[in-house]
């Protein structure tokens, strides 16, 4: 039999609709389907690397790993990487495309993939558009699979956007798949915004919604059964579940930035900390699901910290994470006096760990010559390694394994980057690759490191051995079965609270 699909789309951005399908893909794949997620378009700076040598979003990865499978390219054939307020990066199929201005990829995003062919020499399809280029992908999953989850990006009632739209309803229209509409509770107004949705559409896009599913809800559900059966009635939409609140989200990945302020408005889970991880939040941080591992810890306390604040004097390790835009996440560092406060850490003994565009910052200098961040500039960097960096069009994508050089601790992880770091301190390698090669650098006194791979902390033997090297025992509790039994408990959340029937029913 074809595999049969269904969509879920929000009211807005955050509502949950990631969090839902990587929970629904556990359970119809404990349930003994194949079922595969798909995102037409995502807009995230948290990404991961695929099986396949590309990148999609962390979230679709995320429920990949809930649906058992390696990632692939084509569950996400459209990413968006904001660089700045005006634009953003366009990832096609796992591979960078270019960066319009904003404007023009609201105006021309059916007639983008054209625009910037000539750039992206390596792609093995000219399409016109990127809807045939999305269609594809779709297609090609449905091919082995008994069912396919979409995820919509952001909300499904920008109608200002459909004209356009490969994400939402245009996307659900060319594809012919039925859509489920997901409304947060939690943030108020759940009922003007699902009947809302429902007023705002052409009858054309309304009708392809069949069922909707209230998200977040605390306290006693029974006080909103007359909300869920009035939603019902003026949308006629059929009322799939109200989904209690599942604190435990706070352990997953959070797919964008927006999720991880909601994460640190409800604080550690935590206890008895022994040891203060300081983090800036810059303006286009990435892939800040490093930091999940480590705030996960019981002895260990993750501050962001949010602009206008110091750098904590008790702080122990101060950690500078990834970056979509480099250089200007460094401005952005010094604008706030932060680079004052992380140097006079140093100086009274603290020490400074950098990730990937982190790592760069710590060095004398970030060359960009080609623009590859906006205009051909030098800038200095934070003087506290001895090496520099240069910006490149080539971007490093890859999976890789190795050890920890202080320790010989294994990890595993993966390198999403461009540019590349010379200098003397990479005499002292963070760490070593499996082929033998070595990445990043540490300090001659050994206070100060930096390399390139993401999800190194993630690997239990290398986040133990690095915390036991700033004098805290890990806790022993596996991050990755941690991971793995959240999703089965969000599976068996999701079977209590939806008629998991009736949305089969919708699926086509």
């Amino acid at each position: 039999m074809a595999a049969r699909a269904l969509m879920f789309s929000g009211t807005g951005s955050d509502v949950g609709k990631s969090l839902i399908v990587a929970g629904l893909c556990r359970l119809f794949v404990n349930r003994g389907v194949r079922v595969v997620p798909f995102k037409p378009q995502n807009m995230s700076n948290n990404a991961a690397v695929t099986a396949d040598g590309g990148e999609i979003g962390r979230a679709q990865a995320l429920q990949a790993r809930a649906a058992r499978m390696p990632p692939r390219v084509h569950m996400n054939p459209v990413l968006l990487k904001p660089e700045t307020d005006t634009g953003a990066q366009v990832i096609v199929r796992g591979q960078r495309m270019g960066t319009p201005r904003a404007r023009n990829f609201l105006d021309k995003k059916k007639d983008l993939l054209p625009l910037v062919l000539e750039a992206a020499r390596d792609f093995q399809t000219k399409k016109r558009d990127l809807l045939p280029a999305v269609l594809e992908s779709f297609a090609h999953l449905k091919a082995d699979a008994d069912l396919v989850l979409v995820e919509g990006a952001g909300s499904a009632s920008e109608i200002n956007l459909r004209a356009n739209d490969i994400a939402n309803i245009g996307f659900a229209r060319a594809a012919d798949v039925p859509v489920v509409l997901i409304g947060d509770i939690d943030r108020g107004g759940v009922i003007a915004s699902l009947v809302g949705t429902k007023h705002v559409l052409d009858a054309e896009d309304a009708a392809m919604i069949r069922g909707f599913i209230v998200n977040k809800m605390r306290g006693d559900s029974s006080l909103f059964a007359d909300g869920m059966a009035a939603i019902a009635r003026l949308t006629n939409w059929a009322p799939l579940g109200l989904v209690p609140y599942f604190d435990e989200a706070r352990k997953l990945p959070a797919e964008d930035a927006l999720g991880l302020r909601d994460l640190l408005k409800s604080g550690s889970p935590v206890r008895n900390e022994k040891l203060t991880i300081a983090v800036p939040m810059l303006p286009r941080i990435s892939n800040f699901d490093d930091l999940d591992p480590l705030r996960n810890d019981s002895d260990v306390s993750v501050e962001m910290i949010e602009r206008g604040r110091a750098i904590p004097a008790n702080a122990d390790l101060i950690l500078l994470p990834g970056s979509k835009s480099t250089i200007d996440d460094l401005a952005a560092l010094r604008a706030e006096g932060l680079d004052i406060d992380i140097k006079a850490h140093v100086r009274h003994g603290g020490r400074v760990l950098g990730l990937c565009g982190g790592y760069q910052m710590l060095g004398t200098s970030i060359s960009d010559p080609h623009g590859i961040e906006g205009p051909a500039r030098r800038v200095e960097g934070l003087g506290l390694l001895d090496v520099e960096t240069t910006l490149g069009p080539e971007k490093r994508l890859a999976n890789v394994e190795g050890t920890l050089r202080a320790s010989g601790a294994p990890f595993s992880g993966y390198e999403m980057h461009v540019g590349e770091t010379t200098g003397a301190d990479l005499e002292r390698p963070f760490l070593t690759f499996s082929d033998g090669r070595n990445d990043g650098a540490v300090s001659q006194d050994g206070r100060v490191a930096g390399c390139y791979v993401h999800g190194l902390f993630s690997s239990d033997a290398a986040r133990a051995a690095f915390l036991s090297g700033l004098g805290v025992a890990a806790s022993s509790e596996s991050y990755e079965a941690t991971v793995d039994r959240v999703l089965d408990r969000l599976a068996d959340h999701l079977a209590n609270h939806i008629d998991i029937d009736q949305l089969l029913k919708l699926a086509k």
